[in-house]
């Protein structure tokens, strides 16, 4: 839409494994803005819908931000997991 896109992930870690990024740069969760939390919230709302277009809403499935190198964040532009389609483990 005008303010993210969607794509599946070339790394799948589950059946379903969508990223959702903002169409604005924002390197890192640790660069959000108090005008960007509309952004954010938009961001769930779309992973939510991902969860039952896939059918993977009702199961459950995980969301998740990787927030620089330590967390695994390998893209330097803010993206939002979605996974699911299998039971999930953690960590």
């Amino acid at each position: 839409d005008e303010l993210c896109v969607a794509f599946d992930d070339i790394h799948p870690q589950a059946p379903v494994h969508v990223l959702i990024c903002p169409r604005k740069h924002i390197a890192t969760l640790n660069d959000v803005t108090a005008e960007d939390e509309a952004l954010l919230a938009h961001m769930f709302a779309t992973a939510r819908k991902i969860a039952q277009d896939l059918g993977v809403a009702q199961k459950g499935y995980r969301t998740v931000f990787n927030v620089n190198a330590d967390a695994g964040q390998t893209v330097f532009h803010l993206h939002l997991h979605v996974i699911g389609g299998r039971r999930l483990t953690w960590p």
